[in-house]
């Protein structure tokens, strides 16, 4: 099988290709945007932070070859208690936290305006498949398009979205560019930091990455007894 990864930026990116080697001999095509570098049955691009960069990134890359499946991948806030940093979260909901528009009563969802949506919902078998074999974390990340700096937005995101378990910023747009053509989709972040105050010297990037490569040498395997044995449509 084939399968695009979109990552934001190039750290992930490597972070996933070298569970398949040192990367010194990856190979690299060329689509309008991004480099897409191959790694077994990976092809893994940094598309850019936020989703509409990620969205884009990965139209071009699903129009330029044929996939399987498409893979959100990189690092993390996880809300402290549910997704400690280090850990590895698996998406069983891929929710768009702040697409709609601002009230006098408070935010209000896209689709309660009457169009859109703000929920892609992964194949539940792969969810569980990927979470056992990476031991990860299971349960709703946000796609946000500003991150996460205060105790204050924290709760507020919890309180509207009680299954949520970590943020990032480009899981909905990957999407909604994989759903364009009917594509399953799935989204694994490693924790670098908690959701909240920005505290750089609590970060773990280096850690989160190492996280990530492990998640992805443990993948293949995962991957090709999911298609032998389970009816993606219907899973």
């Amino acid at each position: 099988m084939r399968v695009l990864v979109v990552t934001a930026v190039p750290v992930e990116r490597d972070a996933v290709t070298r569970a398949f080697g040192d990367g010194s001999e990856v190979p690299v095509r060329r689509v309008p945007g991004a480099e897409i570098h191959r790694a077994g049955p990976f092809d893994v691009l940094a598309g850019g932070a936020g989703p509409a960069a990620a969205a884009a990134s990965a139209a071009f890359a699903l129009a330029s070859d044929r996939y399987d499946l498409v893979i959100s991948a990189g690092i993390g806030g996880g809300f402290s208690g549910l997704a400690p940093v280090g850990s590895l979260v698996v998406a069983g909901r891929i929710g768009a936290a702040d697409l709609g528009a601002e009230t006098p009563a408070g935010f209000v969802p896209v689709t309660d305006l009457g169009f859109g949506r703000v929920w892609h919902f992964p194949p539940r078998s792969l969810v569980r498949a990927v979470t056992a074999a990476t031991h990860a974390v299971t349960g709703d990340i946000l796609t946000v398009s500003t991150v996460t700096g205060s105790a204050e937005r924290a709760a507020a995101l919890l309180a509207a979205h009680p299954g949520a378990v970590a943020e990032a910023m480009e899981g909905f747009g990957v999407a909604e560019a994989a759903d364009r053509l009917g594509l399953p989709v799935l989204e694994i972040r490693a924790v670098s930091n908690a959701v909240g105050p920005r505290d750089r010297d609590a970060w773990r990037i280096g850690d989160a990455l190492a996280a990530l490569s492990d998640a992805f040498g443990e993948l293949i395997p995962v991957l090709e007894g999911w298609t032998t044995h389970h009816d993606r449509d219907h899973s």
